[in-house]
């Protein structure tokens, strides 16, 4: 069987190892339009950052080894320009001639990748503007910084690369800001509330994000010295875009692949709606595991998942790739990580469910021991079927194994309450007694239960608590003018305070101002809620 496969970045070249692998027979080609293949696109913001010391670190594999581990042929700096399906052939050029060659097939694997998207602006080709894609860009950049050209620096873009170069490029002393047209850094991947949070933790460290703010173009003689923003004009030395990449396919255009945005279409096999046409990485669509609708997930560990199992169904299988959640984790400027998979709370409003969430403080290892930090857990579930729906995590700490435990969760379909009394590992260099994630889920099953009234910091600050009478119930007394009570001393009716008065109860994380609710409700209070994460989140109108 003669398998052309068009890309040589993630997908592609998994595939190609993969199937070589189930079925030595097969004939196996991968064009692909660079001359590297295989190369670490995720790490190319901490090359900038020069926590990747060496350019070759980011190459997994060079065309040469990669065929002889596989006995794949490679066909570097060649760029398929057609694709005639009915005659089960790609028409390519090579990059170097100009010349045009046939290459026909009996599967086509299109894994083609995706670009950045650069705007249609004035100045994007002076000196000193970057995009973020392979690992020459990384080059580039790295090479302006060190050379000490670069100063100061605007990111256009704040999504997983635009932050984390902007991460690595604030460690080397660049002053660097974030622009972005969304109303948040991280729009789509955090609900509001949590992206708000980020944007606090970035300007803390001088990393400063303007959002709702457009990119209008740059100006310099000959290189960058001043980047256009809706909002005003900034001096900069460089102007990195990382407002989005677009996927790789304008050279399918009336081959009859079924696209959206761009994006190639493909069933739950990786097929596409063409005989002997399957697709897979950045430029193909794939489906959300909990919605089953559609999604594009230009990320690594979707394209080789996805690679892997198409290989396997070109090899005689039949495995059907189950979808994504959406999972991601990053290291964000202000020593702050973010993980989150499943849905956000907007999203799963958006799909119709009936939803709850809780938003919790708490100590990432237990606290006495030497470098413990602090994670903010959102927990999303669905009210009736109490089905944990999505998880969204802060913290300096390990938020990808917050994460990844809500993955299996989610993947498996557990409720909220299989998922409280796990046999989660626990010593005190790793997690708390009660693992930071089973607490979350704890306070999450109080909320479902009625045990715990509370507000979350989205509903304080749209005004839910206005009018209610602020009380602090911190360890000790931490906003001022406002009146202070302290849980331990609660021991029946509290001067000054009506038993049908409306309370929000505050303290540093949320856990005494439970424990104070709990014990008002006790001896006749009705009328308290707790302040979800406390100050510890929500930052108090003195």
């Amino acid at each position: 069987m003669r398998v052309l496969i068009l890309g040589g970045v993630a997908a592609g070249t998994k595939a190609a190892a993969k199937l070589r692998r189930e079925d030595p027979s097969c004939q196996v080609t991968v064009l692909t339009k660079g001359q590297d293949i295989s190369y670490a696109g995720c790490g190319l913001p901490y090359y900038v950052g020069d926590v990747i010391h060496d350019r070759s670190e980011l190459i997994v594999n060079t065309p040469e080894k990669f065929a002889r581990l596989t006995g794949a042929e490679v066909l570097t700096g060649t760029e398929a320009v057609a694709v005639h399906p009915a005659e089960h052939r790609v028409e390519a050029r090579n990059l170097k001639t100009g010349e045009t060659a046939q290459y026909t097939y009996d599967k086509l694997v299109i894994a083609t990748g995706a670009s950045p998207f650069v705007p249609s602006v004035a100045g994007m080709d002076l000196k000193n503007v970057f995009v973020m894609r392979t690992p020459d860009d990384a080059i580039a950049l790295r090479e302006a910084v060190e050379s000490g050209a670069v100063k100061r620096a605007v990111v256009a873009g704040g999504g997983f690369i635009g932050l984390e170069v902007a991460e690595n490029l604030a460690a080397r002393g660049v002053k660097t800001t974030v622009i972005d047209f969304a109303p948040h850094v991280l729009p789509n991947f955090l609900d509001p509330e949590m992206s708000e949070y980020v944007e606090n933790r970035m300007a803390e460290a001088g990393v400063m994000p303007l959002t709702g703010v457009s990119l209008e173009g740059a100006e310099g003689d000959g290189r960058v010295e001043k980047v256009l923003t809706s909002r005003r004009a900034m001096k900069a030395d460089a102007l990195v875009l990382a407002i989005g990449i677009r996927p790789n396919t304008a050279f399918l255009e009336g081959s009859g692949i079924e696209m959206v945005k761009g994006a190639i279409l493909t069933d739950q096999y990786l097929r596409t709606n063409v005989a002997d046409v399957y697709a897979c990485g950045d430029c193909a669509m794939v489906a959300n595991r909990q919605t089953g609708r559609p999604a594009w997930s230009p990320m690594g560990s979707t394209a080789n998942i996805a690679g892997r199992i198409l290989a396997g169904n070109l090899a005689g299988g039949e495995t059907a790739y189950p979808g994504v959640l959406g999972t991601g984790v990053a290291k964000l400027p202000g020593g702050l990580n973010v993980g989150r998979t499943g849905l956000t709370e907007t999203a799963a409003r958006a799909a119709g469910c009936d939803v709850v969430s809780v938003t919790a403080a708490m100590d990432d290892k237990a606290h006495y021991y030497p470098g413990a930090g602090l994670f903010i857990i959102k927990l999303t579930a669905d009210r009736t079927g109490r089905k944990l729906l999505g998880v969204q995590v802060l913290g300096p700490g390990a938020v990808d194994k917050i994460t990844d435990i809500a993955v299996t969760a989610i993947s498996l379909g557990a409720s909220v309450d299989q998922l409280a009394a796990l046999d989660f590992a626990y010593a005190p260099p790793f997690s708390t007694a009660i693992h930071p994630f089973a607490h979350a889920i704890n306070i999450l099953i109080n909320k479902l239960g009625g045990a715990m009234d509370s507000i979350t910091p989205a509903e304080y600050a749209a005004g839910a608590a206005e009018g209610w009478t602020v009380i602090d119930c911190a360890q000790k007394p931490s906003l001022p003018e406002k009146r202070y009570l302290d849980f331990a001393g609660i021991s029946g009716e509290v001067s000054g305070l009506g038993r049908d008065e409306p309370l929000l109860l505050v303290c540093t994380k949320g856990r005494r101002a439970y424990l104070a609710q709990n014990r008002l409700k006790y001896y006749g209070y009705t009328n308290t809620k707790v302040l979800e994460g406390g100050t510890t989140f929500t930052e108090m109108e003195q």
